[in-house]
Parts: structure tokens; sequence; C-alpha cells
């Protein structure tokens, strides 16, 4: 059977939840979830990163939109690892110019095996 991972992306500076990464097992999608809303200033984003021990670099997953889901297909990313970082950062308002995290981390977590 297909593993199955979750991340609960936490708050550096007080640790509290705020997003929930599921990734289950046959779905080749992963859900970015809010556990509540969050402000955004106006002139920025929230971009979704990953990166795996044995990557390069990280990767971007996309913008967020506070409050909302987001469906990431994985058909472009190899497979899943426990231990996965997976990130929120607070970007310019169309994301990262450089394709890498340039502002503060919001929310950060590493991906656990669900069995």
């Amino acid at each position: 059977p297909e593993t199955q991972f979750m991340v609960v992306l936490v708050a550096p500076q007080d640790k509290a939840p705020g997003w929930v990464v599921q990734s289950a097992a046959g779905a080749r999608q992963l859900n970015l979830i809010p556990l509540g809303s969050i402000t955004v200033p106006s002139d920025k984003s929230l971009q979704f990163w990953t990166k795996a021990d044995s990557w390069r670099g990280p990767v971007s997953l996309g913008l967020v939109k506070p409050g909302q889901t987001l469906q990431v297909p994985l058909d472009k990313l190899p497979p899943l690892e426990a231990n996965q970082l997976f990130e929120l950062t607070l970007e310019p308002a169309n994301g990262s110019p450089i394709d890498r995290p340039t502002g503060p981390i919001q929310f950060i977590g590493r991906a656990v095996k669900v069995l």
C-alpha cells in the first residue's frame, strides 16, 4: 500500500498550528488545509514550499489564499518522504522573485508517516 503523510504547519514564534498538509494513499495530490484564518497584507502573498533532505533546494507549490484549501498535484514532484519540510512564507504579491523563499516563515512543519 502507498504511504500516507501528514504535516501540521505551526507558527515559528508560538508553535500555534495554522495549517495541515495531507497526502492520502492513492491520491495524486497534496491538500493544504487551513485550521483558522490569518491576515495577509494586501501587498503580500503566502507562498507554499517544500524540500526533502536529498533535494538541492526548495520547490514552490504555489500561492495560497488565506482561509482556503489548496490542492497540489504530485505528478511533477518526486515521491513524498518522511521528514520532508513544508513551509509558508510571506512573499511579494506575485510570489518570490527568485524561485526561493525570500520572506519570513509564517508556518513550518515536517512530514510524518501515517499508518
